[in-house]
């Protein structure tokens, strides 16, 4: 009998010492393509190394490896760290991936030891907890940016607790309020996406490690202990869950994603703001360009920047969602797909939120083009139907109707309400009196808004004390 015919070896990189015993030849090189996340994943690299000598030192305690091979893979570890830190680490795309690149570089220091720090765990475990750790650095970065982001806002509406603008509904002159008033609205939304960073946080907080590749470990392993030594609250309670589980990268898209529609709407108004038809703001020169043809121009750049980078985030959450709606338990390489877009969403939302603080925190307000938008469109109606109910004991229905028509006459005349004469305003309604010009004015109306919630610059005030007592 003809003995079978060797294969020939790949030309491309050869199996992975650190999983191919069970290989006789390397992968295709399109397999080796597909398959390497290194150019990804090194930025886990201190978590990488920080789980490992958790991990190392749990083992070491157990008396599952030598105290002194221990000690040498700690040592070793913290020598990649430094190297991954300066620059000097040589990050090999054969390897496929960040925990090989740093198990290889451990085993080059300190050789046969190395091989011991993989001890019951394994790759699906070792990376469900370097992400979880790294999504959690992320967004303990998101609250300290967005905190900074409502302190600059708080800092505005100090400085115009009493500036009047225009509020609006539809882009359509509604009612005057104050700008402070209206930062502190931001400030309110950005507060509740703290509060989704911070509950994605205590949902996260749990370890996998040690959870294996899916069944846990026949080792004497104490996950308590490592979940301890890396912050967490607890480990996780199922071994499946643990290693499959991508809820916590999920919930911080969502989290980001609402945020970022936050941050595109402030950016619209800064957007309309500092046109030349509204001039309320005045951008300052770091936040804006210029244009290479019409030398006129200042061009508010970041904020559209920062509304356009919304998409990038929002594709993000979608990526991640269609990645993990039909996986079954437990991991899947499908899986490997999960941190890019976690990535590009949180440096694009980290770039928005640190951008806008800038912005809002060096703009210019321009009070007087301000108070004269807040005086067209008639936005003291409201205030002239709410007197007809108050003063005259009109329905309000019927105080509506009676001040819809007042507003056309005013509109026939071209003039603010304010401007039309008693005389005018009787002959709508003979009941009314000189007494309400007192709450045509501008100033007048802002300062009636008076309930809980309101606009009034004495609420504004309060509210703005409240705030720096939180956010202190």
């Amino acid at each position: 009998m003809s003995k079978r015919k060797a294969k020939t070896a790949s030309p491309h990189p050869t199996t992975s010492q650190m999983w191919g015993g069970r290989f006789s030849q390397g992968p295709a090189h399109i397999m080796a393509e597909i398959n390497a996340s290194i150019d990804v994943d090194r930025q886990l690299y201190a978590q990488d190394i920080a789980a490992s000598k958790a991990h190392a030192r749990m083992l070491a305690s157990q008396g599952i490896i030598s105290a002194q091979d221990g000690k040498a893979i700690e040592t070793g570890l913290n020598t990649i760290f430094s190297e991954i830190e300066n620059g000097s680490f040589e990050f090999k795309r054969a390897l496929e991936d960040i925990h090989m690149n740093i198990e290889a570089r451990l085993t080059e220091l300190i050789g046969d030891a190395a091989g011991r720090l993989h001890t019951a765990r394994s790759r699906n475990d070792q990376v469900a907890t370097d992400f979880k750790l790294w999504v959690r650095d992320a967004i303990e970065r998101a609250d300290v940016g967005l905190k900074n982001l409502q302190r600059a806002l708080l800092a505005q509406a100090d400085r115009h607790a009493a500036t009047v603008m225009p509020g609006f509904t539809h882009l359509q002159s509604a009612q005057p309020v104050t700008f402070g008033h209206h930062c502190l609205a931001y400030v309110e939304m950005l507060d509740r996406d703290r509060g989704r960073f911070g509950d994605a946080r205590s949902r996260l907080n749990e370890s996998p490690l040690g959870a294996g590749a899916l069944a846990g470990t026949s080792f004497p392993i104490d996950r308590h202990a490592t979940a301890a030594a890396l912050g967490f609250d607890r480990p996780s309670a199922n071994s499946l869950d643990a290693v499959s589980d991508r809820d916590f990268a999920l919930e911080t898209l969502n989290a980001a994603a609402l945020t970022a529609i936050h941050l595109s709407r402030l950016a619209e108004e800064l957007i309309i703001w500092s046109s030349g038809p509204f001039g309320f703001i005045t951008l300052s020169d770091a936040f804006t360009t210029g244009s290479s043809m019409m030398p006129q121009k200042r061009n508010p750049d970041a904020a559209e920047l920062v509304r356009a980078k919304t998409g990038r985030i929002f594709a993000a959450q979608i990526s991640l969602q269609t990645v993990m709606k039909g996986l079954p338990l437990a991991y899947s390489k499908d899986m490997q797909e999960d941190k890019e877009a976690v990535f590009d969403a949180v440096k694009s939302l980290e770039l928005s939120i640190a951008a806008m603080a800038g912005m809002i925190g060096d703009m210019t307000i321009n009070k007087d083009a301000m108070e004269k938008a807040a005086g067209d469109g008639f936005s003291t109606a409201t205030d002239l139907a709410d007197w007809l109910v108050r003063v005259l004991n009109k329905p309000f229905r019927d105080a509506h109707n009676i001040t819809g028509r007042i507003v056309a006459a005013a509109e026939a005349k071209n003039c603010h309400l304010e401007d039309l004469s008693l005389s005018d305003m009787q002959k709508f309604e003979p009941g009314i009196t000189d007494d309400v010009y007192s709450v045509l004015s501008l100033s007048n109306s802002v300062h009636s808004r008076t309930s809980f919630g309101g606009t009034a610059p004495e609420n504004v005030k309060l509210e703005i004390a409240r705030w720096k007592e939180r956010l202190s």
